[in-house]
């Protein structure tokens, strides 16, 4: 599950290790983002992407526990000047959650370069990273979600908070794909995330890392800084029986301790229940927004963490950071970010 943050594995898999999600709509489309790779550390593994590796988008449709639509986008060694060839392949039906499906060839293109075919576009390569928080802030109430303590934000001055991932970036993925396509029609419901895979020896796949919604380790497993724990390498359909309970019961704590519900079993419940199966739902061809109000799709300008950090902890966690401390890092034209 997405984790800028810097472990003993991110260290040497950065290249496989997802920093954000974002679905929202384009021009008469949908674009999807994967931000991978982050340099918050002040290094990373290696520059692009894993040649021996899958990027996937997974499409669930109409509230099913299991994907139909998988876009799979695969790169080579680079070359002499560090650019990589990529490939798009596209999966349907049973096809998209099989790792030995080879799906349909979309188009191919260059890191660095848009490609296009039949509407769908692609572009790839080394962003600055428009994701914004102080991590200070991070650390109050992930440090409460973890002991099941009140939140004390009374030293938090949101007056004074400080964006801890400027000039960081990241490596990106953006698949636009036009309305016209058979299954991400106007008004289609769907629920989105996205993994990494890696080859393995034996021929097969091992999956890496997935991202759904935002803030997901970094709230409710910062400790496990080897990524011991087996969320990501589940698939979504598991997370209710594996660790909606564990959640619900964190969430119940912190809430009880701080005193936002009179009922903070029921509340913390309710949250497993959202954030579980964890896939970002879209309806496709609506206003994206991931907020307060409600959680549609993911924008890239919207304060994200503070919407989960106020959503795990009942009550309002002010991050003091507007949209604007980043908006010079995207754009409203494809590929909607900001090349380094």
């Amino acid at each position: 599950m997405s984790h800028h943050l810097d472990t003993p594995l991110a260290a040497q898999n950065g290249q496989l290790f997802i920093d954000d999600l974002y679905v929202f709509p384009g021009e008469r489309s949908t674009v999807f983002v994967m931000d991978v790779n982050s340099d918050i550390t002040g290094v990373y593994a290696e520059p692009g992407f894993h040649p021996e590796a899958r990027y996937e988008f997974k499409v669930h449709f109409d509230g099913a526990e299991f994907e139909a639509l998988t876009y799979r986008v695969s790169f080579d060694e680079p070359g002499p000047d560090g650019g990589q060839t990529l490939r798009l392949h596209a999966l349907t039906g049973n096809e998209a959650r099989e790792d030995s499906a080879d799906g349909d060839l979309v188009l191919e293109g260059r890191t660095g370069e848009t490609a296009d075919a039949d509407g769908t576009r692609v572009w790839a390569g080394r962003i600055s990273d428009s994701f914004y928080i102080d991590l200070s802030l991070l650390a109050v109430v992930n440090g409460a979600v973890a002991k099941g303590t009140a939140v004390d934000l009374s030293d938090w001055r949101p007056q004074e908070a400080q964006n801890s991932f400027a000039g960081t970036t990241v490596e990106s993925i953006v698949l636009e794909v036009p309305h016209e396509h058979a299954q991400l029609r106007p008004g289609t419901r769907t629920g989105v995330w996205c993994a990494t895979k890696l080859a393995t020896d034996a021929g097969g796949w091992r999956q890496i890392n997935r991202g759904g919604h935002p803030m997901m380790w970094p709230i409710f497993w910062p400790g496990d800084t080897d990524f011991s724990n087996p969320a990501n390498t589940r698939h979504p359909s598991q997370d209710r029986a594996a660790v909606g309970e564990f959640i619900a019961g964190q969430v119940t704590a912190v809430v009880a301790a701080t005193g936002t519900c009179a009922d903070p079993e029921g509340y913390g419940r309710a949250v497993a229940e959202q954030l579980f199966p964890d896939v970002l739902p879209y309806v496709v061809g609506t206003l994206a927004t991931y907020g307060f109000a409600g959680r549609n799709g993911r924008p890239l300008a919207d304060n994200a963490p503070e919407a989960m950090l106020s959503l795990v902890t009942n009550t309002a966690v002010p991050a003091g950071l507007k949209p604007s401390v980043t908006q010079h890092l995207r754009t409203n034209r494809f590929p909607y970010v900001v090349p380094v």
